[in-house]
């Protein structure tokens, strides 16, 4: 079996069924019916036109419910109405599968699961994995999702911003389990950019790949973070870069800027830089500038303290900072670092120790406790 074929062709066909009149949560537990008979019998006897024979399967299955549930004469009407087997239209109109999945009634992490499962092909069983939930506590999850956008029909346009939202919560979920949902996540993007012309969807997918080509670098042999400035640029992925890059550059070139690509921006100084000192600290404060008018969020205003720091010195980084709530994430690491940027190093070090005890995952924990350690050994040995 190829599973990225399967995987390729599953939101088409689920989009079939739904335009076919079936309710989302039906239609997707029909092509799953489907996809078991493929599993079963494409091994032996591979279909001419797969995405064909999945669309006539399911849409079987989807009547042979429909039976069970539904009045005699309504069942007939359905049967009636059964297209006649042959080659599915060739067609990719799985966008409108990602507005439904980013359905705002749908929590944040319901809409992604969803998105995962019908746009991506993904199991249940692979979802819970990657989030490292039970499986039950993730089907019941998709399942109420799927109750929830039972009945929305595509009568009118999706909310671009939101899908965008649910992709880039599936990236930033990175990699755990058998599943690497920043490459998903990424595959995703690509499908929907080559669906729908919007300069954010290109912002965004731009972001991934610059994001992406730097992950050989983030962590030690052991596991543990390594910050962008000490990050060895030998091995980021030149080739993510260049599209990226290509991919940022088209976008900005149609002045529709957005806050995907003006973050995407901020990626590329950082992946155009040979070196961590040449970075172009004065360019990125514009454009933190910029996405702070876009979006007027703190965490933005707090990484913009940190360009300060590096673009005009620490002590004006640590003036921006003062002006920022300081029970943000993250604001007493980076108060940490400006501290430890301006020489004063007995407080840089309380610092660390302070935000490892807040640090949301224990990677970060452990890279703020060994700053701490590292600051506390140079002063008890008068260096």
């Amino acid at each position: 079996m190829d599973e990225a074929l399967i995987r390729s062709l599953t939101p088409g066909v689920l989009t079939v069924l739904v335009r076919r009149g079936a309710d989302f949560a039906a239609a997707e537990d029909a092509v799953q019916d489907a996809l078991v008979e493929a599993v079963r019998g494409w091994p032996d006897d591979p279909p001419r036109d797969p995405k064909g024979w999945l669309v006539t399967v399911a849409w079987r299955r989807f009547l042979d419910a429909s039976r069970a549930d539904t009045a005699r004469r309504r069942r007939e009407d359905r049967v009636d109405e059964e297209p006649a087997p042959g080659p599915a239209p060739g067609v990719d109109d799985t966008l409108q599968l990602y507005f439904l999945c980013a359905h705002p009634s749908l929590t944040p992490s319901s809409a992604v699961a969803l998105t995962l499962r019908a746009v991506g092909g993904l199991s249940t069983r692979q979802i819970a994995r990657a989030y490292l939930v039970p499986e039950a506590t993730m089907a019941q999850r998709i399942s109420r999702a799927k109750r929830t956008v039972s009945g929305v029909r595509f009568d009118r346009p999706g909310d671009v911003a939101t899908v965008l939202r649910v992709l880039y919560l599936v990236f930033n979920e990175g990699y755990s389990g058998d599943v690497d949902l920043a490459a998903e996540a990424i595959r995703l993007t690509r499908q929907l950019a080559a669906s729908v012309d919007h300069p954010e969807v290109a912002g965004l997918l731009a972001l991934m790949l610059l994001h992406h080509a730097r992950r050989a670098a983030r962590t030690a042999p052991d596991g543990s973070l390594v910050p962008l400035a000490e990050q060895d640029r030998g091995l980021w992925d030149t080739a993510s870069i260049a599209e990226g890059v290509r991919i940022l550059q088209a976008a900005l070139a149609r002045d529709r800027l957005g806050e995907f690509q003006a973050q995407a921006a901020i990626a590329a100084l950082h992946a155009d830089a040979p070196t961590a000192a040449e970075t172009d600290w004065v360019q990125i404060v514009e454009w933190y500038d910029e996405l702070a008018r876009l979006t007027d969020n703190p965490v933005v205003r707090l990484n913009r303290a940190v360009a300060v720091g590096e673009a005009d010195g620490p002590r004006a980084g640590l003036a921006e900072l003062a002006t920022l709530d300081d029970t943000l994430p993250r604001h007493t690491a980076v108060a940490a670092y400006l501290h430890e940027r301006d020489g004063d190093l007995d407080t840089a070090a309380r610092l660390y120790a302070e935000a490892a005890h807040k640090a949301p995952d224990l990677a970060e924990r452990d890279h703020l406790v060994r700053q701490a350690a590292r600051l506390n050994s140079r002063h008890r040995h008068g260096r």
